[in-house]
């Protein structure tokens, strides 16, 4: 029986592009800056790590920067995480392979959307066995509807799939708090870590028993993520409760700046490093995007980040 990962705050790391080529200082100092605003975890090839534009060498290339550039600098207690969902049975194996010897911890497998329609309830459950079966990682099953063609794994399919014994955990992109709650209450957090997926659920999901979060918007605010949840472990529910009100506009306005386009040029604008290109065909956020109400909320948020020391 694999052992789930720790509770706590995990980041799908966004990566950077220069001349269309991997600029792999940049996606060093963005796993240092993570690291030292105190996240639990660290997601390669999440959603907002842009894997489906990379070559499988440039998936490794980027998980073992990630894994290296921690260990050498403390952080070897940092979790590793990579994204390894991929269209067939036979190519997620391989990059779950891959990902362990690139140094990773955990695999976070996506379910494949590309023709919705095969991918009956029998289907799902047979992939997602046969990939637990046979990867050297602990697998976590990644339900996110908005990149799988609308399929949207219940909690029945994913009770059945917590009872493998190399499935230890979700990341609910889906926004189901009454699906978080029947999971976390039918699954010992030990064996099967339930996480929100979206920083405007951090508290309410801790509230029903999650392991925490695995959200976009920790890339730009690391600590402010890490003091919400340790004022939860501490027992101070309303100051938290304050952070998550915070937490839940900015959420809306990352979403409204374009997502990961909008992340990268916060990112690259808010801490000097990185540049918001993106490989083709998506299309850079205008700078406009950190204009107006939502750039607002941003750099008011910034400014708790940045008062927060490490």
């Amino acid at each position: 029986m694999s052992i789930a990962p720790p509770p706590g705050v995990y980041v799908p790391a966004v990566i950077f592009f220069k001349d269309d080529e991997l600029d792999i200082q940049a996606v060093q100092s963005h796993v240092l800056r993570l690291a030292r605003g105190g996240v639990t975890g660290i997601l390669a090839q999440g959603s907002n790590g842009e894997a489906q534009h990379l070559s499988h060498d440039e998936r490794f290339l980027v998980i073992k920067t990630t894994r290296d550039t921690l260990n050498q600098h403390g952080f070897e207690k940092v979790v590793v995480m990579a994204g390894t969902g991929a269209s067939s049975t036979k190519e997620t194996k391989l990059l779950n392979v891959q990902a362990k010897e690139a140094g990773a911890d955990f695999a976070l497998v996506l379910t494949p959307g590309v023709w919705p329609r095969q991918m009956s309830r029998e289907n799902i459950l047979k992939f997602h066995r046969d990939v637990a079966d046979a990867s050297p990682l602990p697998v976590l099953i990644y339900n996110f509807p908005t990149v799988c063609a609308g399929i949207d794994l219940d909690s029945d399919i994913l009770n059945s799939l917590a009872e493998h014994p190399n499935i230890v955990g979700t990341k609910l992109s889906c926004g189901s708090i009454g699906k978080l709650h029947r999971l976390t209450t039918t699954n010992p957090i030990a064996s099967f870590a339930v996480f929100a997926g979206q920083s405007q659920l951090v508290l309410p999901g801790l509230f029903c028993g999650s392991a925490g979060v695995i959200a976009a918007t920790v890339n730009l605010f690391p600590k402010v993520h890490a003091r919400l949840y340790k004022l939860w472990k501490d027992g101070k529910v309303d100051e938290a409760m304050k952070i998550q009100e915070e937490l839940g506009h900015v959420d809306w306005a990352v979403s409204k700046i374009g997502g990961v386009t909008g992340l990268k040029r916060a990112v690259s604008e808010f801490f000097g490093y990185g540049s918001f290109d993106m490989r083709g065909p998506w299309t850079p956020a205008a700078p406009e995007k950190l204009v107006g109400k939502e750039g607002d909320q941003l750099r008011k948020m910034l400014e708790l980040e940045n008062s927060i020391s490490s």
